[in-house]
């Protein structure tokens, strides 16, 4: 994707070799250099979405390092569902780290992104200085696998399980239009509806009439609709199919967050907001904006208010 598809001034990417892959990284702020920050996007999505954050992380000083993780954009994507599991989603973000030269830095997450972020810094605590997640909080890990307990609660159609159980007919429902897939999921306003029956994004992507009004601008949508028509939405979906692998793989992993973290909720998100966060996550402080899923795009200026003012508040404390 060149300047040409991005018309919000977004940074140019530079490809990188990282624990196996090629990722397409997006940098801002180089002259901030010793304090960074990596934004982890979540699905169906890019680098793209922090466009409104970028700008306003790097005039407070920082520099912004934000990937299309593997599966998306141009970067690789493995054939194999488990080169999706969270120790490679993980692995990649140290290893960009490693790139760059960072021992640690601040990561912010949104949706999946915020689960791999939260993960890192379970996996890997020593690379996390702070963690700033949006919509998606800690997710405990309880007695049984999560895709088997959402199985058991939620019924085989729901999203999570279906791509699981069904391999491949999301995908190409989704890969069959992209541009009406992007458009009637990315939405604001939307009413508060009952859970309704069958595959949601399945019916989200073939439906006529969707709900709401129109997130993205139709300069925005082509960038999203241009990298999905090139990548597909398969890899994307298989960090979905590595939920369980994931389960298992932090069991040994102290379940305790030690990094200060600010999780921010949308008012009126699906995502349902944790009732005992603190209890996983001592040093969080926790706030909600009047948004629906998309936060950051929803409400760029309060999110990038919220986000600077956390930021300076952990650098005060640290003294």
């Amino acid at each position: 994707m060149n300047s040409a598809t991005h018309p919000i001034s977004f940074p140019e990417p530079t490809i990188i070799a990282v624990n196996g892959v090629e990722l397409e990284v997006f940098e801002a702020g180089r002259h901030n250099a010793g304090r960074p920050i990596v934004l982890c996007h979540g699905f169906p999505d890019l680098a793209y979405t922090w466009r409104n954050q970028v700008p306003a992380l790097v005039a407070a000083g920082y520099r912004v390092i934000a990937p299309n993780q593997r599966g998306y954009g141009n970067s690789s994507r493995p054939a194999e569902v488990v080169a999706y599991d969270i120790e490679h989603l993980t692995g990649d973000l140290v290893a960009l780290l490693d790139h760059f030269g960072y021992a640690d830095a601040t990561f912010i997450g949104h949706d999946w992104g915020a689960f791999v972020v939260w993960s890192l810094t379970l996996l890997h605590p020593e690379r996390v200085n702070g963690v700033i997640a949006l919509s998606l909080p800690y997710l405990v890990r309880g007695d049984v696998p999560w895709l088997d307990f959402m199985e058991a609660v939620l019924g085989s159609d729901y999203y999570f399980v279906h791509f699981n159980r069904k391999p491949g007919v999301a995908d190409a429902v989704f890969d069959a239009d992209p541009a009406r897939f992007l458009n009637n999921l990315y939405r604001r306003n939307e009413p508060v509806m009952p859970p309704q029956p069958g595959m949601v994004l399945i019916e989200t992507a073939r439906t006529e009439t969707p709900s709401g009004d129109p997130l993205l601008s139709e300069s925005e949508l082509s960038v999203y609709t241009t990298a999905f028509e090139s990548s597909g939405f398969t890899g994307g979906i298989n960090w979905y199919r590595n939920l369980n692998r994931a389960w298992h793989q932090l069991a040994d992993a102290d379940p305790i967050v030690q990094q200060p973290a600010l999780m921010i909720y949308g008012e009126r998100d699906a995502v349902a907001q944790a009732e005992h966060l603190a209890t996983f996550v001592p040093d969080v402080e926790e706030i909600s904006l009047d948004s629906g899923h998309w936060i950051h795009q929803e409400r760029p200026e309060e999110t990038n208010r919220a986000i600077v003012t956390w930021l300076k508040a952990q650098e005060a404390s640290a003294g």
